[in-house]
């Protein structure tokens, strides 16, 4: 299904490495900075790194069938309104990918709802409305699920022939970290005591209830877990099939990912199970307050960029680690080299 992984060039590797070193600052002076902007310019295979002038942001929406089953503190009404709030630019994340030059896409794959009144291409790629609860029935049949895979696969080559330099992976959908902390733990092989959150900021009761839906949901799936694409139909969902199409073929293609939440990160470990290698395109924007992102990213062997405590989902958090990535292939690039100063002896 998926192409041969090729990893960022190598040879650009070492001579970012290199030029690291030379650069006129204390040795290791710029820490993870420095780290960065070496691996920002091995994904673009060349040094220094050119300016990171085109980055753009794709949130794929979708309803959770769990959602009406007391998962979450909020109405699956609101994956549909919020949808719409994107489209207006009114959104969290628009607002910091306003100020940050990010370019937003908003795309509903399952939502519950028709949208109408929505432009035609946020529901060009639809999926179904809603996915199946987990916890007594599969998110998909085997064919959305494919379908789900191509229509991520389909975007992430739009968006890198419009001239994405950089990608940005969102969502959108009420009960979301509910199917994202069942795909953690399949891949994992963890219960799902150790993988669920308290998502929207459910607590107590609601906390206790959730991840038994969590523990249902896997048990229900068993063994069919040890498969990537399988996990997907049994406890995933329309939109998280599609952002893990997404992240597989820009490792494809060569085009670095800027990483979000839980439901980035879940899609992000899923895409590694079906294409080992596709880690090594990827960044982790931010740490969340899920559990399952922490040990996703554990395992992914990330580190996030930043740690703001931040909950909000949409990208919100890639977006605004964006500036960081900038400033790295910036200090790389830009920084005078400390054998240009130095007269010679």
């Amino acid at each position: 299904m998926n192409a041969q992984i090729a990893q960022p060039d190598p040879d650009v590797h070492a001579a970012a490495t290199e030029r690291l070193a030379g650069l006129a600052t204390p040795a290791g002076a710029l820490g993870r900075l420095g780290e960065l902007g070496v691996w920002v310019a091995a994904t673009q295979g060349q040094c220094p790194p050119a300016p990171l002038d085109d980055v753009r942001l794709v949130i794929f929406a979708g309803d959770h069938g769990v959602a009406q089953h007391g998962v979450s503190a909020y109405p699956p009404a609101i994956t549909g309104a919020m949808v719409r709030t994107f489209v207006a630019g009114k959104a969290g994340v628009t607002a910091l990918a306003g100020v940050h030059g990010v370019h937003v896409r908003v795309l509903d794959l399952g939502v519950d709802d028709d949208l109408e009144g929505v432009p035609d291409e946020v529901r060009a790629h639809k999926v179904r409305r809603g996915s199946g609860a987990i916890h007594l029935e599969d998110a998909l049949t085997p064919e959305e699920t494919e379908q789900a895979l191509a229509a991520g696969r389909a975007v992430a080559d739009e968006e890198i022939d419009a001239g994405a330099q950089l990608l940005l992976s969102g969502d959108m959908g009420i009960g979301n970290t509910t199917p994202a902390a069942a795909m953690v733990a399949a891949a994992l092989g963890l219960p799902a005591a150790e993988v669920t959150g308290r998502g929207t900021g459910v607590d107590g009761a609601a906390l206790a209830h959730k991840t038994e839906v969590v523990q249902q949901a896997l048990d229900r799936a068993g063994a069919r877990l040890e498969d990537p694409v399988e996990t997907l139909t049994a406890v995933a969902s329309a939109d998280l099939a599609a952002t893990v199409g997404y992240l597989l073929r820009a490792a494809e293609r060569g085009v670095p990912v800027l990483l979000d939440g839980l439901m980035s990160v879940a899609c992000a470990l899923t895409a590694e199970r079906i294409a080992p290698g596709a880690v090594a395109w990827f960044a982790a924007g931010h740490r969340s307050t899920e559990p399952a992102q922490s040990l996703a990213l554990e395992k992914l062997g990330l580190v996030p960029l930043l740690d703001l405590d931040l909950r909000l989902g949409e990208g919100s958090g890639a977006v605004a680690a964006v500036p960081v990535v900038r400033s790295a292939a910036a200090l790389l690039r830009d920084v005078a080299l400390l054998a240009d100063l130095m007269p010679p002896e």
